[in-house]
């Protein structure tokens, strides 16, 4: 559906988005020196904004919890039981951003619940599965695609790895965040549109410390999925990063199925267990509008990704992995969340992006300052319907990044670089407006979009800079149309005076290997370096 920004730009234009800022919560829950394995916490941020995190203690009794700043609520899932005594938690505490939090749950905070209080055990109750999964978290990665962020997992001591296919898109190659200190490339081989499984490959040394999850192939039969079976799933969201989610099977298809797993930002793609430890598929979008609606998930049956993957190695053969050279990363330090409350309250501060324009493209620079004065600027200009469309458009390019919003709403200390084909009005369709002025009918003009963005290459002076990562956003403006627009992040040293001169070489649908040339005016460069010193400024 065509976003209200562009709308407003159809309307006035001339023819011319690992959670970053995450500081890790380490739980320990001991009682009487005894660790507690297995026992289950709920987390939620205060106030709550969603359903809590349900997830457990390690076999020393720790949890360690990626949280972005704030306040949070940590208790128990269900009481404990230890020497006769039941005991259970509720406890709050505050996560600063640069700083490591701890909580520890031992005897003396514990609340004390009689037993007959205590629901009988469950055994292997809801997400309380009879396998130790723990031990193939470090086998899930996160993926980037020009067009989604998404979870994988190793597959193959080669390197393979497995996803959804709708996170890949039409790419080539992906982004593979092993850690949250290294980035690789990987050449996607096999990819399953209808079925929507995509397995890639990348350098096996990267992985060589992961081991791959085991999948039999073909699957027996003790491993098919039936209705309410209780599944559990591992995710790499980009807030919370890697955890386990669990949920009830809720429909059932030929190779697939839907659960209620809640998987946030970023996460589906990932591995699906059985209690008892098996693998029995890969997460993927819902495929149909009822589980859209409830916002289940569709489990792919691992018979279909032993298919995929089996298309995978064979095209392995006689060729060598990709470069195991590490990509650029995300600033690890935030940008200062005060500058940002500063820049958002300033009714002097000129927010409106920098806009350059070549001849297919316009090209607007945005900093994490103009993006938090927009979102204030938003609220103080009133609704869409009271705006104008040129405000509208001017607001929508900093606010509204369709599939990529929950990634730009995390505030990363980057700069974007977001370029948007031109429109202009077609000759017949002028012609039409100008017959229909003749009969008296002032009709505005009818415009369509030149082209579509295809890539871009950016040079400081006579290097070469390399995006952090080169997004598209797409738009479905019709049921034939769809509008492609450049979003590539870059690191916020890289665009700077000391380049010289920053060129932007920006390639069209309508000619992928003519480059559309932009030298970047020095004022530009100069305003984006002046945005970004509160970060440097900022205690290391």
């Amino acid at each position: 559906m065509r976003p209200a920004w562009l709308l407003a730009a159809v309307l006035s234009w001339p023819v011319v988005s690992y959670g970053q800022g995450s500081t890790v919560l380490h739980v320990t829950v001991i009682l009487q020196d005894t660790p507690v394995a297995r026992h289950a916490l709920l987390i939620s941020d205060n106030p709550s904004t969603s359903a809590p995190r349900r997830l457990f203690t390690k076999a020393d009794g720790s949890l360690d919890v990626p949280l972005k700043p704030g306040s949070y609520t940590v208790e128990s899932d269900r009481p404990f039981v230890h020497q006769g005594k039941a005991y259970q938690w509720t406890q709050m505490v505050n996560v600063v951003a640069g700083r490591g939090a701890t909580l520890a749950l031992t005897a003396q905070n514990a609340e004390m619940v009689p037993l007959s209080e205590v629901p009988p055990e469950p055994g292997a109750a809801r997400g309380e599965p009879t396998a130790d999964l723990s031990k193939w978290e470090e086998s899930v990665v996160a993926i980037w695609s020009p067009t989604a962020r998404a979870t994988a997992f190793v597959v193959d001591a080669q390197g393979l790895i497995a996803t959804t296919r709708v996170a890949v898109g039409a790419a080539d190659t992906i982004e593979v965040q092993v850690s949250p200190a290294q980035k690789v490339p990987a050449r996607v081989l096999a990819a399953d549109v209808t079925r929507d499984v995509a397995v890639a490959w990348l350098d096996p040394g990267v992985v060589g410390s992961r081991p791959p999850v085991p999948m039999s192939c073909p699957p027996p039969p003790a491993l098919s999925i039936d209705d309410r079976q209780e599944l559990v799933a591992i995710a790499a969201s980009l807030r919370t990063g890697v955890d386990q989610v669990t949920g009830d099977v809720t429909g059932l298809q030929p190779r697939a199925a839907e659960a209620d797993l809640r998987i946030g930002y970023g996460g589906v793609g990932g591995p699906v267990f059985n209690q008892a430890g098996a693998l029995v598929g890969l997460t993927s979008v819902p495929t149909t509008e009822e589980a859209r609606k409830r916002t289940d998930v569709t489990v792919v049956r691992v018979g279909v990704l032993c298919e995929v993957v089996a298309a995978a190695r064979a095209k392995m053969k006689g060729d060598a992995p990709p470069s195991p050279a590490s990509l650029p990363l995300e600033p690890a330090r935030d940008y200062p969340a005060d500058a940002l409350e500063a820049a958002a309250r300033s009714k002097t501060t000129v927010t409106d992006p920098p806009v350059l324009s070549s001849t297919n493209f316009d090209v607007a620079f945005i900093t994490p300052p103009m993006i938090a004065r927009a979102e204030q600027r938003a609220d103080w200009t009133g609704g869409r319907s009271t705006r104008s469309a040129e405000t509208e458009a001017r607001i929508g390019r900093l606010t509204e990044f369709g599939a990529w919003s929950a990634y730009f709403g995390e505030r990363p200390p980057v700069v974007i670089v977001r370029v948007t084909p031109k429109m202009v009005e077609g000759f017949w369709k002028r012609l039409g407006r100008e017959a229909a002025r003749t009969q008296g009918a002032e009709l505005p003009a009818f415009k369509d979009f030149k082209t579509r963005f295809i890539r871009m290459k950016a040079s400081c002076g006579t290097a070469d800079l390399t995006p952090i990562h080169p997004m598209v956003l797409e738009h479905q403006v019709t049921d034939s149309v769809v509008v492609r627009e450049g979003l590539y992040v870059f690191d916020p040293g890289s665009l700077n005076p000391e380049c010289g001169t920053v060129t932007l070489s920006l390639y069209s649908e309508k000619a992928p290997d003519k480059a559309d040339t932009l030298i970047v005016d020095p004022k530009v460069i100069d305003r984006i370096w002046q945005d970004f010193a509160p970060w440097r400024a900022a205690p290391q």
